[in-house]
């Protein structure tokens, strides 16, 4: 969506245009719903904060300035930081959990031609890789959602994460070469693979 798209949807949707909020939500649900299930591992878990993120958005609307970006980009900002202070919250609380299948979530897109082994393939892939993740140190699994998964720049992780550009790029790279012992371990990848 361009900028000029964005700022008039925004602008509408803070006159009280209905239509112009559901095209919002239409358009970045998916996304920040998948950023928030990365970090939480559990659908109901990042259904709740694909809400709260978007209940904070409806509030904040007003603080949009076209000028400092697109809309895009800025919902993003705010999705990632409310998902990563709710991730720092829970990490200082840790509860039992269980990964959720995000396969059975309706934000997923099935492929239109795929057949039923592709999907079986592609559902069990799926779990592995995010057992994998779950499975990485917090601080490295941070870093590696965000620039492996959410493809954010080295700078951008640095403003979120308030951290030197040396401790993301150090956690980016201990992180993916924890992820890839871990996913052999699984037999996910074979040792030739890397």
């Amino acid at each position: 969506m361009a900028t000029g798209e964005g700022a008039e949807l925004a602008r509408r949707a803070r006159a009280g245009d209905g239509a112009a909020w559901e095209e919002i939500v239409a358009t970045y649900s998916r996304r920040i719903y998948n950023l928030a299930y990365r970090f939480t591992g559990r659908v109901e878990a990042a259904e709740d904060l694909t809400q709260e993120v978007f209940v904070r958005l409806y509030r904040s609307l007003d603080q949009y300035d076209p000028r400092q970006g697109d809309l895009q980009n800025w919902l993003m900002r705010l999705a990632r930081n409310l998902i990563i202070d709710d991730y720092r919250r829970r990490e200082r609380t840790p509860q039992e959990t269980h990964a959720e299948d995000i396969e059975a979530h309706a934000y997923h897109l099935r492929a239109a031609e795929a057949s039923p082994q592709t999907e079986v393939e592609r559902h069990e892939l799926s779990a592995q890789v995010q057992a994998a993740i779950n499975r990485l140190p917090p601080d490295l699994r941070v870093c590696v959602i965000l620039r492996d998964i959410e493809e954010l720049s080295y700078q951008e992780i640095v403003d979120l994460l308030k951290i030197p550009e040396g401790t993301v790029k150090s956690r980016i790279n201990r992180g993916r070469i924890e992820l890839a012992r871990i996913l052999r371990r699984m037999r996910v990848i074979g040792v030739d693979a890397l």
